[in-house]
């Protein structure tokens, strides 16, 4: 018991900059009092103590503003950031590693008997105000947007975003690598919205860095060319990029930082 209480202290630290310190977070996250609460309303349910155990869930959602019905079952190091408005309801399986900020909502679309209600996998994040309905599967490591509505199923690694919410799968690619080293080399990450996001800034400036890539490869293909029919020939190094020429397009977070 002591080491799943240090297991859910620890979890606090790793996902919430804010903690100071054990004591603070023992006395003042509201997601952690709510999950201790339902470790032992869960006990009591499967005991057969239902009456009890759905007081005890009561009690803890007065308490902290967080609904967790004691028929639910939640694994290791599960973190709600802010909490407020949390609902999990009865027939939900959360994983480990599971992250649940303020407004989420894990429900049911029906009315009848049985699995009613979302099975989250490992280390699943689901931002705040989204709603999870329905008795499916969301795949280990997936993200949920916040304030999308997911209604079906959704592939390990996905991100969903929207009303309905749609899975996109990041597929990993060569031209992947090539722009983060891109990104290196000019000092600032032009890919801090995913490429998933409708952004056209975001967009307009990966096909630039796609562009200037295709130009790098072509120079130097010819330069080595050139190389082979004139031996005298220098290959001379491209000038270098600086922080301090980007800094238009760093955001004042970035510069401040």
């Amino acid at each position: 018991m002591f080491n799943q209480l240090r297991e859910d202290i620890n979890s606090v630290f790793h996902r919430d900059p804010a903690a100071r310190n054990t004591f603070e977070v023992l006395t003042n996250y509201p997601g952690l009092h709510a999950l201790l609460s339902h470790r032992f309303a869960h006990w009591l349910w499967g005991l057969g103590l239902k009456w009890l155990a759905r007081t005890i869930s009561t009690i803890a959602r007065w308490l902290t503003g967080i609904e967790i019905h004691p028929g639910a079952t939640i694994g290791r190091r599960f973190f709600i950031d802010h909490g407020m408005g949390v609902v999990i309801g009865e027939t939900t399986v959360i994983g480990d590693d599971v992250t649940l900020y303020q407004g989420v909502t894990l429900g049911g679309t029906s009315w009848n008997k049985g699995k009613r209600h979302p099975t989250i996998g490992n280390g699943v994040v689901v931002g705040a105000g989204a709603k999870i309905l329905g008795p499916f599967e969301v795949g280990e490591g997936a993200k949920i947007g916040s304030n999308s509505v997911v209604t079906k199923a959704v592939p390990a690694g996905a991100t969903v975003v929207g009303i309905p919410g749609r899975s996109i799968v990041k597929r990993k690619s060569e031209d992947d690598v090539r722009r983060k080293e891109m990104e290196e080399r000019m000092g600032f990450d032009a890919y801090g919205v995913t490429e998933e996001m409708p952004d056209p800034v975001a967009r307009s400036m990966r096909a630039l860095l796609d562009h200037m890539h295709a130009v790098d490869d072509r120079i130097e293909t010819m330069c080595k060319a050139l190389k082979k029919v004139n031996s005298e020939y220098q290959n001379g190094e491209l000038p270098p990029l600086h922080d301090e020429d980007f800094d238009c397009v760093r955001d004042e977070t970035d510069t401040r930082s």
